[in-house]
């Protein structure tokens, strides 16, 4: 139930906010960035009760507190809602009929998942090829209704968004190896002790949060700047700008690798290096792909579009899931047996996402062409 609910709730705020601009109105992506850095925070400050009543086995307390955050929400929601109502949306126009049968679809819909999602978490290598393909089919379905789809200057749109959709697949790919490969090698192979202090291989994301809560709200700034003074800064060159950074994030890796100790620990400056590149290049397509929704896809398909992207980062991270078996066996290894393992691994990677980021250099000018027609017929 906390899954299917997650799921929903993310949706259903990315959709809220891009309901909030014209498709042109250049102040959706700050709203984006700040957004994302508010969910952000709301991250760092649950991890961090979290790991307070883990410490204190206090499980009781943890679930209380989850659930006073949760009825806060949807007091603030309630009183809030002719702000957050639907605006111009096909469930918006329906007649009373069609929004019963709707809603009642939809109810059906989320109970149903529930078991299904279970049943997914007790077959992890089924779930995994599942996802896979599914989201293949559903791609190859998006091709199909934009193929289809009229009138020229929308197709135009959405065949952008499926360029830029497989680009976004090469990111998130990499980005999903924090959690599993990445925390393999900061914790057997990186020196955690800084200044006197050991840190505890958890905390190291906090990096990421910290970069994405300072970062949001900085980038949003710094871009209305840019554009003010005539700076073209748009989505084309934001999607290949973070796939060279976390490109650079992995490559910086096998660097520190190389100027191992004599113990073959690596410095722990490298890892937040990476850390910060991923942290960066996640600020410039997570957000900034959110507000591309609005941008690029028609009224009707904006849920199943915006879904669809989000579903991006679930194939992602299956694939992720492969890519961290082949990480070097660390039980029993000493990291002077390792390294050799990483540094391949990572180099791989990094000069993968790099030579895709220059793919996506190399369309910037058909994506502009695609993005601004369609803009400027409509």
């Amino acid at each position: 139930m906390f899954l299917t609910g997650s799921g929903l709730n993310v949706t259903c705020i990315n959709m809220m906010l891009t309901q909030r601009f014209h498709p042109e109105d250049d102040r959706r992506e700050s709203a984006f960035l700040w957004n994302y850095a508010g969910m952000n925070l709301g991250f760092f400050v649950g991890f961090s009760v979290a790991g307070y009543f883990q410490l204190t086995e206090n499980y009781r307390a943890l679930f209380l507190f989850a659930t006073l955050g949760n009825a806060a929400a949807i007091v603030v929601a309630a009183t809030r809602w002719r702000i957050l109502a639907d605006i111009n949306t096909p469930l918006h126009e329906a007649t009373p009929g069609q929004y019963r049968q709707r809603m009642l679809i939809g109810l059906v819909v989320l109970v149903a998942l529930v078991p299904i999602i279970r049943l997914m978490l007790t077959h992890a290598e089924f779930s995994g090829h599942f996802v896979i393909v599914l989201g293949l089919l559903i791609f190859l379905l998006l091709c199909l209704i934009t193929l289809r789809h009229s009138p020229r200057d929308e197709r135009r749109r959405m065949l952008a968004y499926l360029i830029l959709a497989l680009g976004s697949l090469v990111f998130w790919m990499l980005y999903q190896l924090a959690p599993m490969g990445l925390m393999l090698f900061s914790e057997h192979n990186i020196d955690l002790n800084v200044y006197g202090m050991r840190v505890a291989p958890q905390w190291i994301q906090n990096i990421n949060t910290l970069v994405i809560v300072v970062g949001g709200p900085l980038l949003a700034w710094w871009f209305n700047r840019l554009r003010a003074r005539g700076c073209s800064i748009d989505i084309p060159l934001q999607f290949a700008a973070s796939l060279f950074c976390i490109g650079l994030g992995m490559l910086v890796l096998p660097l520190g690798i190389s100027m191992a100790g004599g113990d073959g620990m690596v410095a722990f400056k490298w890892i937040v290096i990476s850390y910060l590149l991923q942290s960066i290049g996640e600020l410039l397509i997570s957000p900034i792909g959110y507000a591309m929704i609005g941008k690029l896809a028609p009224p009707r398909y904006q849920g199943i579009m915006m879904g669809c992207w989000m579903m991006v980062t679930g194939v992602a991270s299956v694939l992720a899931g492969y890519v961290s078996g082949l990480m070097p066996e660390n039980s029993g290894s000493t990291p002077l047996q390792t390294n050799p393992g990483y540094s391949h691994i990572f180099g791989l990677l990094g000069w993968g996402a790099v030579a895709i980021a220059v793919v996506l250099l190399v369309l910037i000018p058909l994506l502009r062409r695609l993005i601004r027609r369609e803009a400027n017929a409509a």
